[in-house]
């Protein structure tokens, strides 16, 4: 069942078994307020058992360019297509949050991006990025990092 992310009134529905449910809650709220207003973009997202295409193309990507394995389980994803680029969400019950942004033109921006909900520590699976800080209202402190994606990696649900 799909669930659509209110970032005017937060909640943890679909992350409860999070030791961060409500910072992971307030970063899911932010990337939807994030979406709606760049892109009037209503963020919806499923839970880890019927987004299994989001989630295994996101591993996929992982595992082919940097060998990272995730140790934490997915609770909810989200892919869609949003102003030419393919766009998917993985959040985890560690309180990590992953997307991935890949161009559907050759040669257009392709990037992993990482946060980490507040209170959340680096995972060991990432202890060799370096996380920047950003203050959010719905989010707390948000730490993140990213980095470029060099291959092709296609969209298929």
């Amino acid at each position: 069942m799909s669930y659509v992310v209110d970032f005017n009134e937060v909640a943890t529905t679909g992350l409860e078994s999070s030791p961060v449910a409500e910072a992971l809650a307030g970063l899911r709220a932010n990337e939807a307020r994030y979406y709606q207003n760049k892109y009037d973009h209503v963020f919806t997202v499923e839970s880890a058992e019927e987004a299994t295409a989001a989630i295994d193309w996101v591993h996929g990507i992982l595992a082919d360019e940097r060998g990272i394995v995730i140790a934490s389980r997915p609770l909810e994803a989200t892919a869609f297509v949003v102003d030419g680029l393919q766009m998917a969400y993985v959040f985890y019950e560690s309180g990590l949050s992953i997307n991935v942004m890949h161009a559907l033109d050759a040669g257009g921006k392709r990037a992993v991006g990482f946060k980490l909900a507040d209170g959340m520590e680096v995972p060991d699976e990432l202890a060799s990025f370096k996380f920047a800080r950003q203050r959010s209202k719905l989010a707390g402190t948000i730490r993140g990092s990213y980095f470029v994606i060099k291959h092709e990696h296609p969209y298929s649900a």
